[in-house]
């Protein structure tokens, strides 16, 4: 297992081609600092002897000791511990940990391949396991590129204009495919050492070309990443581990990229393109049955301590709020346990989360993200909007008037009280929380996806025969 110092000198030693206004940049770039020092804490906790077990665990396939986060799950066991570390991680970092890209992509393709070798003698997942071996022992942060462009919304990928956006295969080879396109909103891709890329939707047997699955390295030939970040603000005196993370995303482009074989994991067949999409999701959805949780868990503690220092701590209106607040956390990270109980062995031996749970929890996580910004809210007031510039606290002419002003409740410190809304400031008011917002809304599916999801696999008719045999009708009536 590597260390976080491994992991930054292993961006470092990439290619530049990461673009951020205008420029072509090196990893190591002081803007994507922030996002790297979220995903640094994975391997600082990976080395943490009290997570031992939690960010570790034995590799099916060596043996030997990893990262969890480059697992494949191997029972309900695995699923729960996940989850477990995801929350745990999350609290961390004051948000999204990010690397669940990776395991949640690694584990879908480990599904889907032997699937596909099953139905068409293909060799796919005899190439991912090499690929996973690689990946484990190299501790490998991976981003999963899903979603396409997808151009105009009411046409299939066959039927676009501009047939690249949706990312296809343009030439199958001896040696390898070329591919053209481009995935959006590739959450940790700025700092990942591979990319993997999986279909965004089910596909129709006219649709060969984009029914296509591969890995390829960050700063592959041809690969293209236009990058937005969204970090927490500086900060020159109160410094907080908060203020030290941050987030990008990548329009990812892949502009004729060459793929060897050996990292072609589907390559044609329509149906299984939209069994690994699914697939992807539904893992990425369990993994947010862990980090939706403890997203909740912080707006919840931060709502709590500002109406402790706003001095109505105890206020029933407040404490009810609070309560909504501790219901969806535990519902959602509820669900998540269920899906782990409820998981399937597949043909792989690969554990899937139970498909009804992922969705109910991940719905309601995403119903609920803008009612929970809106209690923290309600609760801080107003100042965190419009709170005065760190340097003006530290001004010999301003200070004085600050400290004064922005007391509340006696027993606190000025001190304190500015430095829990300069959180709720970055929480609430800044780049960062804007992308927070819509990541949690959307990342994984937006509700209407579960949704779907639900209505998909879940059995109504089971439902009805209760009714009917509850109303007197026979269950074998053709007119019932």
């Amino acid at each position: 297992m590597k260390t976080a110092e491994e992991y930054r000198k292993d961006l470092y030693r990439m290619k530049p081609n990461i673009h951020i206004g205008g420029e072509c940049l090196r990893r190591d770039d002081p803007r994507l600092e922030p996002p790297i020092n979220v995903v640094a804490t994975t391997f600082d906790a990976a080395q943490d002897p009290e997570l031992d077990g939690i960010a570790t665990t034995t590799s099916h396939l060596t043996g030997e000791k990893i990262n969890r986060f480059c697992n494949i799950h191997q029972s309900v066991e695995d699923l729960l511990r996940k989850q477990q570390m995801t929350r745990m991680l999350c609290h961390r970092v004051g948000g999204c940990i990010q690397r669940c890209m990776g395991i949640d992509g690694t584990n879908a393709l480990s599904v889907i391949t032997y699937d596909t070798d099953q139905k068409y003698g293909t060799e796919y997942h005899k190439r991912f396991l090499k690929f996973l071996e690689y990946f484990q022992k190299e501790d490998i942060v991976a981003n999963c590129a899903q979603t396409d462009v997808k151009g105009d919304r009411s046409k299939r990928p066959h039927e676009q204009a501009d047939p690249d956006l949706y990312l296809r295969i343009v030439e199958r080879k001896s040696d390898g495919i070329v591919v053209k396109g481009a995935k959006a909103h590739n959450t940790i891709a700025p700092y990942a050492q591979e990319i993997i890329v999986v279909p965004t939707r089910a596909l129709t047997p006219e649709e060969s070309d984009w029914a296509v699955a591969f890995a390829v390295p960050g700063d592959w030939e041809g690969v293209h990443q236009i990058v937005r970040v969204a970090n927490m603000r500086p900060r020159q005196y109160l410094k907080a581990p908060m203020a030290t993370f941050g987030d990008a995303e990548s329009l990812t482009v892949f502009d004729n990229v060459f793929v060897p074989w050996d990292r072609v994991f589907l390559c044609g067949e329509t149906d299984m393109g939209g069994r690994l999409a699914l697939q992807f999701a539904e893992y990425h959805r369990h993994s947010y049955t862990g980090c939706k949780p403890a997203v909740t868990d912080i707006i919840m503690g931060t709502t709590a301590l500002v109406a402790d220092y706003n001095g109505v701590g105890n206020a029933q209106h407040i404490r009810i709020k609070l309560s909504h607040l501790i219901g969806v956390a535990e519902l959602v990270y509820a669900a998540g346990i269920a899906a782990a109980h409820n998981s399937k062995k597949t043909g792989s031996g690969t554990y899937i989360p139970d498909s009804i749970f992922v969705n109910v929890g991940r719905r309601l996580a995403g119903e609920n993200i803008f009612h929970e910004w809106e209690i923290l809210c309600d609760v801080a007031g107003g100042w965190y909007a419009t709170l005065p510039f760190e340097e003006d606290w530290y001004n010999e002419d301003t200070r004085k008037y600050l400290e004064k002003y922005t007391m509340r409740n006696p027993r606190i410190s000025a001190e304190n009280q500015h430095r829990i809304f300069r959180m709720i400031s970055d929480l609430m008011a800044s780049a960062w929380s804007g992308v927070e917002l819509a990541g949690q809304y959307h990342g994984g599916g937006s509700p209407i996806m579960e949704t779907i999801g639900l209505l998909r696999d879940y059995d109504l008719n089971s439902k009805k025969d209760v009714v009917k045999r509850l109303a007197g009708i026979s269950l074998d009536d053709p007119n019932g």
